[in-house]
């Protein structure tokens, strides 16, 4: 326990480290961090670069998630150290703002603690380690603005983006499909980009899947997809020229707000609560066709008495649609959701091109298509496999190629891949550690050398001798002064990422080095852990 003497030289205890609790303190604590993060960080390191291996995560009840995208990984390993904890917010921050790089920016953080573990040893003071890679790091993006590269593209040229989002999807499941991804990527980025503004809307874009078929199926809609069909099997499967009512009101007769109770004693009465129903029927699908709608989607369902109305009055319907897809629909119709029948009108119909019902296979699995919508921007990509884990990988590298689409139209800036920007930064931040004469120059090197982390994973999980790749590229990056130069993962016979066409957004690579140097500065900052160990007992 922690002893002070008051000034009589009576003893009292500040901290009582009895069964409790337990401590760690000074380097002891750091170095604890250390470990935690670096076995972390290991765990990511295969799973990094075009010949990353993935990684098979099984849930407490059983569901399997297949994935080498950092993020997803972590967030499943469910980790319980606190440290390590650190490490899964700092690849979701990658996420959340990024959207790609999310593997890389866990190995870099591991690699920096690895080497101030080795300050640490020499006795330099967490402090300065920690102002050294923040000097480092500055250096480092200010010199990731002076070799990244200005892409020009178009809504008619996009062949810069297509090769950004094929770098993205190199290192996922979807690689044998690997045009076709990238391809539906950049439609889809440009077909919902605003230009001016220089930002992609998230939110009109739809990813969904249906077992079945295979990945080279997938495609993309420019409208909506939803997972539902015509609530009467006898409706029309194709609908063209489409007017849509969409509806959050349901068919059916109001209902008291409060509880209720009627009792009936005789057959009039009965028929009159029949005829009532009927009527309030009647009056709601009059209300409809009144309107000029074609076609209802509605957000409830309705009854067969309602549905067999719906189909005597030759209207088509869909029910049970969810409010997301409902706004989805109404965005890209142009239509208004109605919540009342009394309110609906010809302005507030949305209208489509086409909308028919598609099956697949044996399985009387359908989907209702809404195409040719009045405003195009809304798409849908519609992903195919051979079964869900497959499906769920191939959204989420979807959504990391889609991202770093989007990074470009933000700021069409990009740096070469490969390894090529961390060996180019890490020689630069060599060069102004020379020029330091402060203890600072020593974490400045360990940066660097924690950079090269980098590009020898690459190597190594390319099949290829990672000291000796990478002395190579450095040595060619010095001498030929190139910083396009860098780790041939591919084994396509050349070095040079510009002519592979390996590319990174800017930003992407810059909030790597900001936040794994914010994270490690953090953790090298922590000297005293006090842990309740109650749950232990």
């Amino acid at each position: 326990m922690s002893l002070v003497y008051d000034e009589y030289g009576r003893p009292f205890v500040i901290l009582r480290e009895q069964e409790k609790k337990s401590r760690l303190k000074g380097v002891e604590a750091i170095k604890s961090h250390i470990m935690a993060a670096k076995s972390v960080a290991n765990i990511l390191k295969t799973s990094l670069g075009p010949k990353g291996l993935d990684k098979i995560m099984v849930s407490p009840d059983g569901d399997i998630t297949v994935s080498n995208d950092g993020a997803t990984i972590l967030k499943q390993m469910e980790v319980e150290h606190q440290i390590a904890k650190l490490l899964v917010e700092l690849s979701k921050s990658q996420d959340d703002e990024i959207g790609d790089g999310t593997t890389g920016v866990v190995v870099l953080a591991g690699a920096l603690l690895e080497q101030a573990e080795g300050l640490l040893d020499k006795g330099i003071h967490p402090i300065r380690i920690a102002d050294g890679f923040e000097h480092a790091c500055g250096i480092a993006v200010q010199h990731l603005d002076e070799i990244s590269d200005v892409i020009e593209f178009s809504k008619e040229n996009s062949e810069a983006l297509y090769k950004t989002a094929y770098t993205s999807l190199g290192s996922k499941i979807v690689s044998k499909c690997h045009d076709l991804f990238a391809k539906i990527a950049v439609e889809t980025i440009m077909a919902v980009a605003d230009m001016e503004r220089k930002d992609v809307d998230f939110e009109l874009i739809k990813v969904d899947g249906k077992v079945g078929g295979e990945l080279g199926d997938t495609k993309l809609v420019h409208g909506v997809v939803i997972d539902k069909d015509m609530s009467h099997p006898q409706m029309p499967k194709e609908i063209k020229d489409a007017k849509i009512a969409i509806l959050t009101c349901p068919f059916e007769p109001p209902k008291p707000k409060t509880k209720h109770k009627l009792d009936i004693t005789s057959v009039e009465e009965y028929q009159k609560l029949q005829n009532y129903e009927k009527e309030t029927f009647e009056k709601m699908v009059k209300q409809v066709k009144d309107s000029g709608a074609n076609l209802v989607i509605c957000q409830w369902g309705f009854d067969d008495e309602a549905n067999h109305l719906l189909l005597q009055n030759k209207l088509p319907a869909v029910r049970w649609v969810g409010g997301p897809e409902l706004e989805l629909i109404a965005i890209a119709t142009n239509g208004r959701i109605v919540p009342r029948f009394e309110e609906l009108s010809v302005q507030k119909l949305g209208k489509a091109g086409i909308v028919k019902e598609i099956s697949f296979g044996t399985t009387k699995e359908r989907m209702i298509v809404i195409e040719e919508c009045s405003n195009s921007r809304a798409v849908t990509v519609f992903v195919r496999g051979g079964n869900k884990m497959i499906i769920d990988e191939a959204k989420r590298s979807l959504h990391d190629a889609l991202c770093a689409v989007r990074n470009l139209i933000r700021d069409n800036r990009v740096v070469y891949g490969g390894g090529a920007a961390e060996i180019s930064c890490s020689l630069a931040v060599s060069n102004a550690a020379n020029n330091i004469s402060t203890i600072e120059q020593y974490a400045m090197r360990a940066f660097a050398s924690a950079l090269d982390a980098i590009p020898l994973s690459l190597a190594e999980n390319s099949g290829l001798s990672p000291i000796e790749a990478l002395a190579d590229v450095k040595s060619r990056q010095t001498l030929e002064n190139n910083p396009r130069l860098g780790i041939d993962c591919n084994l396509k016979g050349q070095n040079d990422m510009k002519s592979q066409h390996v590319c990174d957004p800017l930003i992407s690579k810059k909030q790597q080095f900001l936040l794994a140097t914010q994270l490690v500065k953090m953790i090298l900052k922590i000297d005293d852990v006090i842990q309740h160990n109650d749950f232990q007992k």
